[in-house]
């Protein structure tokens, strides 16, 4: 009888842990959802910089072409 309610402690103790690990993995897996969120929008950021650091050099050019002209 003794093993039989050891037997059962040792099945609740799996199912506990089987239902947190579930519990961990749903919230491990929202917060890589929320990262990647937050990452899409870095990237969205970092895509606009690069635009604007591009049309910055563009302007650059041009200005420094125009002085070049002016010194001839």
């Amino acid at each position: 009888m003794e093993r039989l309610k050891n037997l059962e402690d040792k099945i609740t103790a799996v199912v506990e842990r089987v239902k947190a690990l579930k519990e961990e993995k749903n919230s491990l897996e929202k917060k890589i959802r929320e990262l990647e969120v937050l990452l899409d929008e870095k990237d969205q950021v970092i895509e606009a910089l690069t635009a604007e650091k591009s049309s910055i050099k563009t302007q650059v050019e041009e200005l420094l072409t125009e002085l070049e002209t002016i010194e001839l």
